[in-house]
C-alpha cells in the first residue's frame, strides 16, 4: 500500500552509498519542503524526465526546496556504480544521490516505481506523490501550489 498523503517523511536510512553528499545530513531537510526523486540508470523514462526534475530543483531552490535523488536499481546492471556516476555527470545532478541497492529506502517510502516523486511540505508531511512521466506532469502544479 503506498504512503498516504499527510504521512511523515521516513528517515533516509539504509543507503548503500552516496554521491554529492559530502556534509549532507538529513536533519538539514527539517523545516524545508523536500522532493525525493527515485530513479534508475536503466530507466529510459527516468532519463527523459531528468532535465525537468533538475529545472524544478533550480527553479524552487531559492524558495527553500531541497531535493534528494535516490538511485533504486531495477535490474542487475543498475548495480554498476560507474553507470550511476556517468548519469550524474551527464545530467548535472548536483543534489545528494543516495544509492538504494538493497531497496531499504524504497521499502521505507513504500515505493516500487522509477521514476517516482515524493513531495513533502516544510513540516515533513507527504503533500504529493506520483510516478512515471505522467506523474512528473502533475508535479509542476503541486510544486507551484506548495511553493508558489
Amino acid at each position: 500500500m503506498p504512503m498516504r498523503l499527510g504521512s511523515p517523511m521516513p528517515p533516509l536510512e539504509g543507503a548503500t552509498g552516496s554521491y554529492n553528499a559530502e556534509g549532507f545530513d538529513p536533519a538539514q531537510l527539517s523545516g524545508h519542503p523536500v522532493l525525493i526523486h527515485f530513479w534508475a540508470v536503466s530507466c529510459h523514462i527516468c532519463h527523459e524526465v531528468m532535465d525537468q526534475v533538475l529545472q524544478y530543483r533550480d527553479m524552487y531552490q531559492p524558495k527553500g526546496l531541497k531535493v534528494v535523488a535516490i538511485h533504486m536499481p531495477k535490474e542487475e546492471g543498475d548495480l554498476d556504480t560507474a553507470k550511476v556516476e556517468r548519469d550524474i555527470a551527464q545530467y548535472g545532478i548536483t543534489q545528494p544521490v543516495l544509492l538504494d541497492h538493497r531497496h531499504a529506502l524504497a521499502q521505507a517510502f513504500q515505493n516500487q516505481f522509477v521514476p517516482a516523486f515524493f513531495l513533502f511540505d516544510a513540516q515533513g508531511n507527504l503533500f504529493f506523490r506520483a510516478a512515471g512521466d505522467k506523474g512528473l506532469q502533475n508535479l509542476g502544479p503541486k510544486l507551484e501550489q506548495l511553493l508558489g
